[in-house]
This record gives structure tokens, C-alpha cells and sequence, in this order.
């Protein structure tokens, strides 16, 4: 059974940090690119970011233009994990963070494409 399970969700103030994970189990882990949707309030679930796998080292990596420069993406193969390093939160940024899996990077461009999904974990931004 897959299962995807975000942590580090919370309450934060603009311009601060965090940093969420996706914790999986029950799939191949490297045979997935990983990746991160959010949805607001009252919006349509959004594209944030993912990564491929392309060996230990890494891979190929794809951001929404409005978190370009404040968000990185990056994976942990030996630990199955992904993760979303968040800088410079701004208000905007409120909302249920997803973390996702799919079988190529280019499948992140619809949420519909995803192979699995997480139950999400929610991120508030005060101004």
C-alpha cells in the first residue's frame, strides 16, 4: 500500500520560513518523479514544484514561476523522502500543501496525471 505522508505544516509570519517533507512508503521510490501541488481556499489545486530521479545524485527540476525564487525541491533517495524548503512566505503562499508522485516529470504540468497523492498539510501565512 503507497502511501505519502507530508509533515511541517503551520502558522507562520511573512518572510519566514519552512520547510516541509514527504515522508513515502509502499513504492519504488526511484522510479517516481516527486513533487508538491497546493490548493487555496475557494482555488484550484496548483503545481509548486517537483523533481526527478536521475541517480543519487539527483535530478531534473521544475518550479512555478511565483515560487522560483523562494522555494527549492529536493529528494532524499535513501530515505524515500522529498522535500519543499519555503524562504520569503509570503501571504499568498497560504494554503494545503499536496505532495505527489508521478511516473515523469512532464506529468506534473495536471493534477489529474499523478499517480499518488498525500492528505496534505496546511500552511498558514500571516501578513
Amino acid at each position: 500500500q503507497v502511501q505519502l505522508v507530508e509533515s511541517g505544516g503551520g502558522l507562520v509570519q511573512a518572510g519566514d520560513s519552512l520547510r516541509l517533507s514527504c515522508a513515502t512508503s509502499g513504492l519504488t521510490f526511484s522510479k517516481y518523479a516527486m513533487g508538491w501541488f497546493r490548493q487555496a481556499p475557494g482555488k484550484e489545486r496548483e503545481f509548486v514544484a517537483a523533481i526527478d530521479w536521475s541517480g543519487w545524485s539527483g535530478g531534473s527540476v521544475s518550479l512555478a514561476d511565483s515560487v522560483k525564487e523562494r522555494f527549492t525541491i529536493s529528494r532524499d533517495n535513501a530515505k524515500n523522502t522529498v522535500y519543499l524548503q519555503m524562504n520569503s512566505l509570503k501571504p499568498e503562499d497560504t494554503a494545503t500543501y499536496y505532495c505527489a508522485a508521478a511516473v515523469g516529470l512532464s506529468r506534473f504540468g495536471s493534477p489529474g496525471r499523478m499517480a499518488y497523492w498525500g492528505t496534505g498539510t496546511l500552511v498558514t501565512v500571516s501578513s
